[in-house]
């Protein structure tokens, strides 16, 4: 029982980083119709942001919670204005094509200068050591991982779902000459709009970095099964990509107990049957 309840842990720690990751792609298609295959190397630019806040300016964990989604969200943004911008109106592929490119330019940078091996980010001490449940030993920091994480999820629902500014947001990809005519801002509420998906990939990379350490291929793993996680919960479905994230994260752990050799593919078993049932995904709306 101790295993099974460790690999549930690690289900939901890896379901963690799948729902933060998906909610920014879901964000960023959802408002914007871009598909951002950058995603997995701007969440490994979080964690070398933290890595290189730590060991270049003595910032600890704490205050690169927030500074790391900043410096790539703002990254981001002139991605955003100087490339993506350009592609409005055309193909989903012109964009996929694009942030792939990117996305490979950004891994080959980092690989140059840091190589494939991790780089170790210590855990701070207010999250280190653990706590004795009875029935299993559970570490502080992958507890703190789960909490937070699902509070940044609910807090980004809730912001896009139930204020004026992501009802602003939601007309101004609907209807943007409508909301222009109201006086607001449409090109810089996308810019934003993308700076906020691509900071919330940042984030997972500062919360990840303490677990998998910091390398440049991080995000090469895991956004393949994020964007299965997406098409599973619907293209664009906030709460959708946030439900799923943490669903098959446990089911990958479960998986990884009962029958350890379907592990790797389960999630995309299970993306194969829900296209079969459902096209648009648990919760997307058809076009």
């Amino acid at each position: 029982m101790q295993a099974l309840y460790a690999q549930l842990l690690v289900g939901l720690i890896n379901g963690s980083f799948y729902a933060l990751l998906s909610l920014g792609l879901a964000v960023i298609f959802g408002m914007l119709n871009i598909i951002n295959f950058a995603h997995g190397a701007l969440y490994m630019m979080g964690a070398f942001v933290a890595y290189f806040l730590l060991n270049l300016l003595n910032i600890g964990y704490w205050p690169a919670l927030i500074i790391a989604p900043i410096v790539v969200g703002i990254f981001g943004m002139i991605l955003e204005r100087t490339m993506l911008q350009r592609l409005a109106g055309l193909d989903h592929l012109y964009g996929l094509l694009l942030t792939f490119g990117l996305a490979l330019i950004i891994q080959g940078v980092f690989l140059n200068f840091f190589g494939s091996s991790g780089l170790p980010y210590s855990i701070p001490d207010e999250l280190s050591g653990g706590a004795n449940l009875g029935f299993m030993y559970l570490p502080i920091y992958r507890g703190w991982v789960v909490v937070f994480s699902l509070v940044v999820c609910l807090l980004t629902w809730y912001l896009i779902e139930r204020t004026r500014l992501g009802a602003n947001l939601r007309a101004a990809t609907e209807n943007p000459t409508l909301v222009r005519a109201f006086g607001i801002n449409v090109p810089r509420m996308i810019t934003l709009t993308y700076g906020l998906g691509v900071g919330l990939a940042a984030l997972a990379g500062v919360l990840s970095a303490p677990i998998n350490q910091v390398r440049p291929l991080m995000g090469e793993n895991v956004i393949i099964v994020v964007f299965a996680v997406v098409v599973i919960g619907g293209m664009g479905s906030i709460m959708g990509s946030i439900v799923t994230g943490f669903a098959l994260g446990v089911i990958e752990g479960l998986t990884k107990y009962f029958y350890p050799e379907a592990s790797n593919t389960v999630v995309f078993a299970l993306m194969v049957l829900v296209l079969l049932v459902k096209p648009t995904g648990l919760t997307g709306r058809a076009a």
